[in-house]
């Protein structure tokens, strides 16, 4: 069976990849820029990176701050109507997740007509039908993936949906694990798990592919050896450095294989309880690979060599079963809580939690073994508890 492999047009990566932003502003010809980023990355005057490069080819720029983390529609609304509004040419995301998807969202949809909740994903009416501003993606977690994916995230009332389009892909990508070096603990931590449940899902997805395996087996090598510093001891350049390059592998291979049930699962945390997204399947991400692990014990043990462990000795279940377990332990000792409960969630709310994620067909479809209501609010529960089960 032939597949489709999806690449964002231009990456630059690794330790001093910034250096190539001026090149490419003067390719893309850029005269006026809008810069996506957080109020607290302009604050320790990490945007300079961004706006000296604009300064020395002559070029103007704005920088827009009103990104929060898990943004709301309302906030990609209002930035989609300012980026129409004042005349610029390109689009620059800095930041994490949030800055990045709402980079691509103004990119593209100040291009088009409508509003962006006409192109939402559950409900939208409308399509993306042609390329917008020139883009240029530039992270500074080592999690999301957003650089070199074709997704916005965008939270609802009480979920989550998407705009997904090829045409949100990045023009330019630049990974730099030096901007990732001042990230807190709390933040490397989330993110990294993050990019953690993106090679693994990609690696187990329905929609897999000897090319998504390598890159999301490499990528679960690089985080599996290099969390725990990064996390731990922020400065270490070479743990930064990994973290950087696997989480860019991760978002290779779950942009082409896809996410899956922790993700499903994660949405409606965010949007209904608001916790972070790193966060929301950190907690996850046992629960939901212990409840499907029968259904893919030879990838869970692939999983399990790739995350630095010898399954020589251990049959498929075996190494699947200890996998579970490591990643609970991986979980617990960067300091995330292991269950719902300490994420002062009431048990009450598993019910509609469970409502909401089942919407998430689109990521669902993708999962080794169909997951339905019952099965997600089992997960849940088990979540709540602390306690794995299998389906």
């Amino acid at each position: 069976m032939s597949e489709k492999i999806t690449f964002a047009p231009i990456s630059y990566t690794g330790w001093g990849a910034l250096d190539y932003l001026e090149s490419e502003l003067k390719r893309l010809q850029v005269k006026k820029a809008l810069v996506v980023t957080d109020p607290f990355l302009k604050e320790i005057g990490l945007t300079e990176y961004v706006t000296k490069p604009i300064e020395k080819i002559g070029a103007t720029y704005d920088i827009y701050t009103e990104v929060v983390p898990e943004p709301p529609l309302a906030i990609g609304e209002k930035l989609v109507s300012y980026t129409k509004e004042h005349g610029f040419d390109a689009v620059i995301g800095l930041g994490g997740g949030s800055a990045l998807d709402l980079s691509k969202i103004a990119g593209v949809l100040s291009t088009h007509e409508g509003k962006v909740e006409d192109y939402l994903n559950l409900t939208g009416s409308r399509k993306v039908s042609h390329s917008g501003l020139p883009t240029i993606l530039i992270p500074t977690t080592s999690g999301t993936g957003s650089e070199i994916t074709n997704i916005s995230v965008l939270s609802l009332e009480t979920t989550k949906d998407v705009v997904a389009d090829d045409y949100l892909l990045a023009d330019v990508a630049i990974v730099d694990p030096q901007l990732t070096m001042s990230l807190p603990p709390k933040v490397t931590a989330a993110t990294g798990i993050d990019a953690l449940t993106h090679a693994i899902e990609a690696y187990v997805s329905k929609n897999a592919s000897p090319v998504s395996d390598a890159l999301a087996l490499q990528a679960i090598r690089l985080i599996s050896s290099s969390i725990r510093n990064a996390v731990f001891n922020g400065e270490d350049r070479e743990a930064r450095t990994k973290m950087s390059y696997g989480s860019y592998l991760a978002g290779l291979a779950f942009f082409n294989a896809g996410v899956a049930g922790v993700h499903a699962l994660a949405y409606p945390l965010g949007g209904q309880f608001k916790i972070a997204h790193g966060e929301s399947n950190a907690v996850l991400l046992p629960y939901v690979m212990g409840f499907i692990r029968s259904s893919c014990e030879k990838e869970m043990k692939d999983i399990y060599d790739a995350m630095g462990f010898s399954s020589v000795n251990l049959s498929q279940k075996e190494a699947s079963l200890q996998c579970v377990k490591e990643l609970k332990r991986l979980v617990e000792e960067i300091n995330i809580p292991l269950t719902l409960k300490e994420f002062n969630i009431p048990e009450s709310a598993l019910d509609s939690l469970a409502e909401d994620a089942i919407k998430q067909k689109r990521i669902l479809a993708r999962s080794p073994v169909t997951l339905n209501l019952d099965d997600i609010r089992k997960i849940y529960q088990s979540a709540f508890d602390g306690i794995v089960l299998e389906k």
